[in-house]
């Protein structure tokens, strides 16, 4: 992609999500339109597929978190070699107890789906979906699903409650004998390089929202003549921005010269989420803190951000995700391949 692309792809994405935010469907028309002209991540042009996401989260956390899955969903298809449809995609991987979803080969080989799968975020209104399912060797295997197809069932969910991304519902899916197309093979979903770039576009979004937060801290500060715990938090804050964006930067880059796979991209991908998770907490607490409560109560986009932002940020399992980078580092160190 030329500069000159990147600069099309990128122009008027705030007038965009501004257009789209509050509303659902045109939030899904804007993720299908940019699916047809955003990089995809490993092809010399990252950086700019999260930009991006990162300008769009700055704009509006709800439409970015409905674009980034039908990102990644595009970008999975790419990376399997598997063409997909049109339409608004999601990626549904997550697990639950007391449900599973099964997927078998028939003997014409083709592949069907039984069983119910938990958390599926917009599955009532997306066309299409990446599904994991466990297969016979007891591994989980991707597949590429029409959501629209007979034997597809979205379960209302029983109580959604959330002040956060209020639109961005999840559910449990049933699935009855429902045709489906391999994208991989078995655990390749889980083992591609990819699966880490795309825990990266979501970090991407965190750090727009936080970026978001942090404009509005600084347009206090402009407002009034700032005392020393007010420059404290634009420094803190200022520090952990430019840490984030560099190391972004910096991931992106690696992705696009081949640098970032297999374990050396997992690795890659942890210390991105957690320095982009760390930064927005920080862009939170400095907020809470250096603007009290007015903000919260008077200013409905501001106090929007922050309840989006708290509970986006619950995909990153904090001190669990700390634990599992930690793990990644000491097994680096004792195969004598040094972390730092």
């Amino acid at each position: 992609m030329t500069g000159r692309q990147a600069e099309r792809v990128l122009q008027g994405l705030t007038e965009k999500a501004e257009d789209a935010r509050g509303s659902l469907p045109r939030a899904l028309a804007l993720s299908a339109a940019l699916g047809s002209e955003a990089p995809l991540p490993g092809h010399g042009s990252t950086a700019v597929m999260w930009q991006l996401l990162t300008t769009l989260a700055t704009t509006d956390l709800t439409v970015a978190r409905v674009v980034e899955p039908h990102l990644d969903a595009l970008a999975i298809l790419d990376q399997a070699g598997v063409a997909g449809q049109g339409g608004a995609w999601g990626v549904f991987a997550a697990e639950g107890p007391e449900v599973v979803l099964e997927a078998s080969a028939l003997p014409d080989g083709t592949w069907t789906l039984a069983g119910t799968k938990p958390w599926c975020s917009l599955a009532d209104h997306l066309d299409s979906a990446i599904v994991t399912a466990h297969v016979s060797d007891g591994r989980r295997q991707a597949f590429a699903v029409n959501l629209r197809a007979l034997g597809v069932t979205a379960e209302t969910p029983e109580a959604w409650v959330s002040r956060g991304l209020p639109l961005i519902t999840s559910c449990a899916v049933r699935f009855e004998a429902v045709q489906a197309t391999p994208v991989g093979g078995p655990g390749w979903y889980l083992d591609r390089d990819g699966f880490g770039w795309g825990g990266i576009g979501v970090a991407a979004c965190w750090f727009g929202g936080a970026l978001g937060i942090a404009r509005t801290l600084l347009a206090a500060a402009q407002a009034r003549t700032p005392d020393q715990l007010a420059l404290m938090h634009l420094g803190r804050v200022d520090s952990a921005l430019h840490e984030t964006r560099t190391l972004l930067a910096h991931a992106a880059a690696r992705v696009d010269a081949g640098l970032a796979g297999g374990q050396d991209g997992a690795l890659l991908a942890a210390r991105v989420r957690t320095t982009a998770f760390r930064c927005a907490e920080l862009v939170l607490e400095a907020a809470a803190h250096g603007l009290g409560p007015a903000p919260l109560a008077f200013d409905e986009q501001h106090a929007a951000r922050v309840a989006d932002l708290h509970l986006y940020l619950r995909q990153h399992h904090a001190e669990r995700d700390d634990a599992a980078l930690g793990r990644r580092v000491l097994e680096r160190s004792i195969q004598g391949r040094t972390a730092w």
